[in-house]
Parts: structure tokens; C-alpha cells; sequence
């Protein structure tokens, strides 16, 4: 396949292009080292690997497919770039481990109350206290992606009873039960942990609003690593403040950054880190393997995976 042109943000390093010519034999590689050059390289670019700016969309005027670096492309799905008719693929899946990791870490240090050791050390004091433990626990996973199945594993070797939630009728490994979107509150009454790895669309934005929380377990935790905005803010601060559920671990906020005066900071038995959860070097290397396995199915006409439902929004 000629004549193609590949361009490129600078999220890869310059040294990786040869991997990406080898990948589509014939075509062309750029990459572009800022906002300037990618917009001049745009108006020649068949395949685009990064994100492109509603403002500089009327320049793609050739652009046939687009690999977006991240697992949830949702910043990419604004209308026109929806109603384009470029093909849209994604790193989903590149953070499923990282991300798995972080929400055990975010359940192991809520259910050992672990911000009080963390308080005690800062002021030298040595204080213990009776703390619980994950085993005999029932984790309920809302989202069934790579993610969700990744933590489902990691929970089973926790000795942990696992539900999860999803649109779709089908089996996974590691997951006791399955409830359907419309068993929502009978899903989160039986659940100690509940953590949201599904994206943001139409059908989950405030998925979890006050009357989900009301259900949940007074001594119940909530964690979201996925998007914010699935979670109703101004009902989880509620929860939060009045002790409907015990605590919650949030790396995914419905405002980002979160504002300094946001009252999720400070409110009890609350860990706030900055969507952050899948930063790593690996995640980064997945996704860009991700890219390769394309390019090379679109050399050879075989169907390429992550394709987006641009109307679906995943």
C-alpha cells in the first residue's frame, strides 16, 4: 500500500518512526513537533496517530483513519469529527493493568483506613488501630472492559466475591454474577466496593446519582478510575458529608483538574488522586503497539481492532 501519508503527534518519540514505516510499507511517516507543524502536515495526512482539534478538523480535508493514544477518546468525538468520515481506533486496553492496580490499592487503603497511619506518620505518632480486610468481600465492577476484567482477577486472588454490571449479555472470567444496567440498585445494595470502569456515553452519564447511593451499604466505598460525570458530584459529596456510604476513591472527577476549592479534598475517608492511575511507561508502549497492530492490518486489508463507534462513544 503507497502513497499513504502517516502523521504522527509528538507523543512518539522520533526514534520509533522507523517501526511505524515498517508497519505500512510505502507510506510516508511525519511527525509532527508541535501544534504549528501538525496543522501544516494535516492537510496531506491520510492516517493520523494522536488527537485532532475541532479547530484544524476542516484540514483533513484526505484523513481516513485516526488512532487516538487514549483508551477513552471521548475528547475526540465532538459532532463534526462524529459526523467525518474517518475511521476512529483507540488504546483501549493499554491501562487496564495499571488501572486494576490502582483501584486495589485504592480498596486496600479505604478498607485499612490506611489515611490514618498516613496522618500519624506525618506527625510522628505511633498509633494503631483495628482495621478490616478485603477477604470475604463483595466487589461489584460496573463495566466489563479490559479494565474491569483485569481487577475481577485480581480481586478473586483477594479471596474476593465478584459482581459486575453490564449492557451486554455476556460470560467473563472471574465474575460470580452479571446484573443487567436496568438491576442497577439490586447490583450496589450487595456490593462492599464498587468501582466504575465503564466509559462515559449517554447511557452512563449520571449513572450513579442519589438515588444509587441511597442504596448502597452505610459501611460501602465507591471508586472511579474510568471518566468522571458518572458519578453525580453534587450527590457524592452529599453522600459523602452525610455518611450514606463510608468513603470513596476517586482518580476520575467530573471537573479536571479539580478545583482547590472542590469539596471532595476534604471530605472524610476520601482519596483524591489527579487521574493518574495508568501514567506509566507501559501504558504508553500498548498503546503505541496498539497503533503498529493496526497499521499492519490496514496494510493487509484485515480488520482493525479498537474501532470506535463514533455514535456509541467506546
Amino acid at each position: 500500500m503507497t502513497n499513504l501519508s502517516i502523521v504522527v503527534t509528538n507523543d512518539v518519540d522520533a526514534a520509533r518512526l522507523p517501526e511505524i514505516a515498517a508497519a505500512l510499507p510505502g507510506a510516508t511517516v511525519s511527525r509532527a513537533s508541535n501544534t504549528s507543524e501538525f496543522s501544516a502536515l494535516l492537510a496531506g495526512a491520510d492516517i493520523v496517530g494522536g488527537s485532532i482539534p475541532g479547530d484544524m478538523l476542516e484540514s483533513a480535508k484526505q484523513l481516513k483513519w485516526l488512532h487516538s493514544w487514549a483508551a477513552g477518546p471521548d475528547s475526540q468525538l465532538y459532532p463534526a469529527f462524529i459526523s467525518h468520515p474517518a475511521l476512529l481506533t483507540s488504546s483501549a486496553g493499554n491501562g487496564a493493568i495499571p488501572l486494576a492496580e490502582h483501584a486495589m490499592m485504592l480498596m486496600l487503603m479505604l478498607n485499612r483506613q490506611a489515611l490514618k497511619w498516613v496522618e500519624a506518620q506525618r506527625e510522628r505518632r505511633w498509633v494503631r488501630h483495628t482495621h478490616g480486610e478485603l477477604n470475604g468481600l463483595t466487589l461489584g465492577i460496573i463495566g466489563a472492559g479490559h479494565s474491569g476484567t483485569d481487577l475481577a482477577l485480581k480481586a478473586k486472588a483477594f479471596h474476593m466475591r465478584v459482581l459486575g454490571l453490564r449492557r451486554r449479555s455476556l460470560p467473563a472470567s472471574n465474575f460470580d454474577v452479571f446484573f443487567a444496567p436496568g438491576q442497577l440498585h439490586s447490583f450496589l445494595s450487595q456490593c462492599d466496593f464498587v468501582v466504575i470502569t465503564a466509559p462515559l456515553t449517554p447511557e452512563t452519564q449520571g449513572l450513579i446519582d442519589a438515588a444509587a447511593l441511597r442504596v448502597m451499604k452505610p459501611s460501602a466505598h465507591i471508586i472511579c478510575f474510568s471518566r468522571g460525570g458518572i458519578i453525580d458530584d453534587a450527590a457524592l459529596i452529599t453522600a459523602l458529608g452525610e455518611g450514606w456510604i463510608a468513603g470513596a476513591g476517586l482518580d476520575a472527577h467530573g471537573i479536571e483538574p479539580l478545583p482547590p476549592h472542590s469539596p471532595f479534598w476534604t471530605l472524610p475517608n476520601t482519596i483524591i488522586t489527579p487521574h493518574n492511575g495508568a501514567t506509566t511507561e507501559a501504558t504508553k508502549e500498548r498503546g503505541f503497539q496498539i497503533f503498529l497492530d493496526n497499521l499492519r492490518r490496514y496494510a493487509s486489508g484485515a480488520p482493525l481492532i479498537n474501532l470506535v463507534d463514533k455514535h456509541a462513544g467506546y
